[in-house]
């Protein structure tokens, strides 16, 4: 669920949908998820001050917390 969210708006955010790529990543009670967009894209994703990925590791943070997981996001 938190990889497709995390795919959904990355896909709306930048001008190249077709190369974001997110893989999850599964431990115990850690998960991963890496995010990959076209070079020329990753401004869009990490926004001004990093607001946009705050943003989505908050939304992340909030579902994985209903799971009893820990959860990290990270752009490639």
């Amino acid at each position: 669920m938190m990889k497709d969210l995390v795919e959904y708006i990355a896909r709306n955010l930048v001008n190249n949908p077709d190369a974001v790529k997110v893989t999850e990543i599964r431990n115990d009670f850690n998960i991963t998820l890496e995010v990959s967009v076209d070079p020329t894209d990753a401004g869009k994703i990490i926004g001004k001050d990093g607001r946009v990925v705050k943003a989505m590791r908050t939304l992340v943070g909030i579902i994985a917390a209903r799971e009893g997981k820990r959860v990290n996001l990270e752009i490639i």
